[in-house]
């Protein structure tokens, strides 16, 4: 038996694995996966994707209520998680210190937002001329349009079902707390439900949502996507 494995006893008592209580067991490898906060006015009339641009000050104020009731959702013991970008450690930070408390922030480079290369910076009025494909109805471009010097979104959900399983193993049995992206968050869907990317990209994932994926010995199992907290 693996070291994340279950007795037949352990499956009986999980009838199945059903999921027939608000309260989630303990003992399994569960990813909390939170998008980060609004970021800053000016650089949503662009494509900013993996630049670093800053939050939205005055949301950090107003969304005080979401933070606090992230702080109370998320599991007290866990390892966190978040991008290489500023926005995702400062959106964690924001939800410690709005009750969760301090913990350490690790760094992994494989859950960025998609890297849109030679595009990014561009107002979004401008990109339709530059694109080979039709975009998605929910995402800047389809999911297997590649910006002139950067990735595509395959290439994102490559990256992020790769990491995905390597923190799994790395963290077995445990929570894990990552403060990420949207297009890894549905890059990380697309590998746990075995979808195409384009089908992933129907997924609505909101600042600040929170999207919980388990890893069992049966599978990837998907518990709540887009939850936004407080509401």
């Amino acid at each position: 038996m693996t070291a994340h494995q279950t007795s037949p006893a352990t499956r009986q008592t999980n009838q199945g694995n059903f999921l027939d209580t608000p309260q989630l067991a303990p003992g399994i490898t569960r990813f909390w996966l939170i998008r980060h906060a609004l970021v800053e006015q000016n650089a949503r009339l662009r494509l900013y994707g993996a630049l670093d641009v800053p939050l939205c000050p005055d949301s950090l104020i107003a969304q005080r209520p979401m933070y606090e009731a992230l702080a109370a959702r998320l599991p007290r013991e866990a390892h966190w998680v978040v991008s290489p970008l500023s926005r995702t450690r400062r959106t964690a930070e924001a939800i410690q210190e709005a009750g969760y408390g301090s913990v350490p922030l690790t760094v992994e480079p494989a859950l960025i937002e998609q890297n849109l290369g030679e595009w990014h910076n561009m107002p979004h009025q401008d990109l339709s001329q530059h694109l080979r494909l039709a975009p998605h109805p929910f995402w800047s471009v389809s999911a297997t349009e590649c910006p002139p010097g950067g990735e595509s979104m395959m290439d994102v959900c490559g990256r992020v079902g790769a990491a995905l399983d390597r923190l799994a193993d790395a963290y077995d049995g445990q929570n894990i707390v990552a403060v990420s992206h949207g297009g890894a968050i549905r890059g990380a869907l697309a590998h746990a439900l075995r979808i195409h990317p384009e089908t992933a990209l129907h997924f609505s994932i909101q600042n600040l949502s929170l999207t919980i994926l388990e890893r069992l010995d049966e599978g990837w199992r998907v518990v709540t996507v887009n939850e936004l907290p407080g509401i």
